[in-house]
């Protein structure tokens, strides 16, 4: 399954990054602008377009094309006091397509240093956090069904992202679902060895963990009527 998928990225790539990450400069980028493009771009794009041959099977509504799912690899350094010209990894998210309550994907990020896995809401408007936290208000026993499936404790663990001290304004502090109403973010991540980034076995990697956790992004995407319930299993299509 790996070999025919993806066999990893190039020995190339990993020394590309540790490079870049001592000379963060454009006169040491261009000089090497090739190598980039042939051992870190195009192994991405491949791996894209191989990711979303597995999620065809699994999630096809989070197929994305490479040159969209892709991140910029030039930084936009205008409003910020760092001023390396250039990301230190590529990734790519996959997003889904015709989602009422959030903007939940799939992500994934190849350096030097490590390879990072994972998905969900990361930085959502106020309105669609809102949204989030009322379905889960009505919908938490299968939220916590969907968490505590052993194979995404397995990849994963347990949910992360920043959180309240409190829960928010709007719900009651006895909530039972007030420890998830907390969440201001809700993620699925994992850091895996850099090792893997080019070795065959990458590809499995990544795919073991985006089929395990689409039911909690079709949770965090599900375009419900206000006052339906739902069960977990209901999202593992």
């Amino acid at each position: 399954m790996a070999r025919a998928g993806f066999a990893g990225f190039p020995p190339e790539a990993t020394g590309f990054f540790r490079g870049l990450a001592r000379n963060n400069r454009r006169d040491w980028f261009l000089p090497r602008k090739a190598v980039f493009e042939a051992s870190v771009k195009q192994p991405m794009r491949e791996l894209v377009t191989a990711l979303n041959r597995a999620l065809a099977s699994f999630a096809p509504e989070f197929a994305t094309d490479p040159e969209k799912a892709i991140y910029r690899f030039y930084r936009d350094t205008r409003f910020s006091h760092d001023k390396k010209p250039y990301k230190e990894q590529i990734a790519a998210s996959f997003r889904a397509r015709g989602t009422a309550l959030g903007h939940g994907g799939f992500y994934c990020a190849i350096s030097h240093k490590e390879v990072a896995v994972g998905g969900g809401v990361y930085m959502p408007e106020p309105a669609t956090l809102l949204a989030i936290r009322n379905h889960i208000a009505r919908n938490h026993v299968a939220l916590r069904r969907i968490l505590a499936n052993p194979k995404v404790l397995s990849l994963f663990g347990e949910m992360q992202g920043e959180q309240l001290t409190r829960v928010p304004k709007g719900f009651c502090a006895d909530h039972p679902a007030a420890d998830l109403l907390r969440f201001k973010q809700f993620l699925l991540y994992v850091v895996l060895p850099p090792a893997l980034a080019t070795s065959p076995q990458l590809y499995a990697e990544i795919v073991d963990r985006f089929r395990a956790m689409t039911p909690f992004l079709r949770f965090l995407n599900a375009p419900l009527p206000k006052e339906k319930k739902i069960d977990a299993r209901e999202l593992l299509g």
